[in-house]
């Protein structure tokens, strides 16, 4: 399930709803051709065996396909010492909504609710909750149960995410999966009131889910997370730099995650992210203002970081409806 291209074939002959792609690409330019043709520009390259968002680039006609393959498959050998590749129609402002997994050892398999983890930019996530918004409470548990069967009858027995695309006239294609723990579990935690880090090792241990989470798994409130990055909040460039003050915000319904400190340096050679800002309430009007009001609190200085960004994008019309999707960065950028 880790190799994209093999959980999409696989999970398509399950029956579960795939979006038009390809197998790995060979290495002649002809048949990389046919197959964007095929599928329809534009198309989308993916490593094969990545994650994180990272290779993953767009071509709007063949000539462009040749060079983006290239690039693709450089940034996936040095990612991932992979450079497998392969394409995917490329949705127009879909919603990314994943399903939280944890299987065991004795054949079961349980879903701990959805995240929706449509604000991204460069296919990299930038705030996720959950549950989803705007979305029907039906659909979500009927599509939870179609993950679950799959992954019962191929023996899963770890934790791990089935993330799906969602059109805009309510289509459904799976994505990849996860196999692994990921950053924004802490929604799913806060919700559930479940430990995902705990409850993967006792899974990793041999113990049974019943003794692992409760059954039935309740949900409880709504809960959203930003990444917090060291960047600039409107070019989105890096900034690295000594963090001069680190004040990380406090309160009821509040949790950080973070591994810097006031005084610690932010290199430019990992991942920018600095602290990650969960925000958990009854219902999700008052998850927002929470989060807004912690995101104010929250003091840094000797480096640039997107948390006016991120006020921005809380705020706005859009994301307030519910009416989430992967342009909406675009977006607020634009207006």
């Amino acid at each position: 399930m880790s190799h994209k291209s093999q959980a999409r074939e696989l999970m398509a002959k399950y029956g579960m709803p795939i979006g038009l792609g390809s197998g790995i690409l060979s290495d002649n330019q002809e048949e990389i051709i046919a197959q964007g043709r095929r599928i329809g520009f534009p198309v989308l390259v993916k490593p094969a065996g990545g994650g994180g968002g990272i290779g993953m680039l767009q071509a709007h006609d063949q000539e462009e396909l040749l060079k983006v393959v290239e690039r693709a498959r450089s940034l996936a050998f040095r990612s991932f010492s992979n450079n497998q590749v392969y394409l995917e129609k490329y949705m127009v402002q879909p919603r990314h909504i994943e399903f939280q997994i944890l299987g065991d050892q004795h054949g079961g398999v349980q879903h701990l609710f959805e995240r929706d983890c449509s604000v991204q930019r460069r296919h990299q996530k930038i705030i996720e909750e959950a549950p989803a918004p705007a979305v029907d409470r039906k659909e979500m548990d009927w599509l939870a149960q179609q993950i679950i069967k799959v992954l019962q009858d191929i023996g899963y027995d770890n934790i791990g995410t089935v993330e799906m695309l969602r059109g805009s006239d309510g289509s459904y294609s799976f994505l990849e999966m996860n196999t692994r723990l990921q950053v924004e579990h802490a929604v799913t935690e806060e919700i559930t009131g479940v430990d995902l880090v705990v409850a993967q090792i006792r899974s990793a241990a041999g113990e049974r889910l019943s003794d692992i989470v409760p059954t039935p798994i309740e949900r409880s409130g709504h809960a959203i997370e930003v990444r917090v990055y060291a960047e600039d909040p409107k070019k989105f460039f890096p900034s690295p730099g000594k963090l001069n003050t680190f004040r990380t915000p406090s309160g009821n319904g509040i949790r950080v995650e973070t591994g810097y400190a006031e005084g610690l340096t932010v290199t430019p050679f990992y991942d920018p992210m600095i602290a990650k800002v969960i925000a958990h309430a009854e219902n999700r009007e008052k998850t927002i203002g929470i989060l807004i009001d912690a995101l104010r609190e929250f003091e840094v200085s000797g480096i640039k970081t997107n948390i006016p960004f991120l006020l921005d994008a809380l705020a706005s019309e859009q994301f307030r409806a519910g009416q989430v999707h992967t342009g909406l960065v675009s977006t607020i950028l634009s207006s």
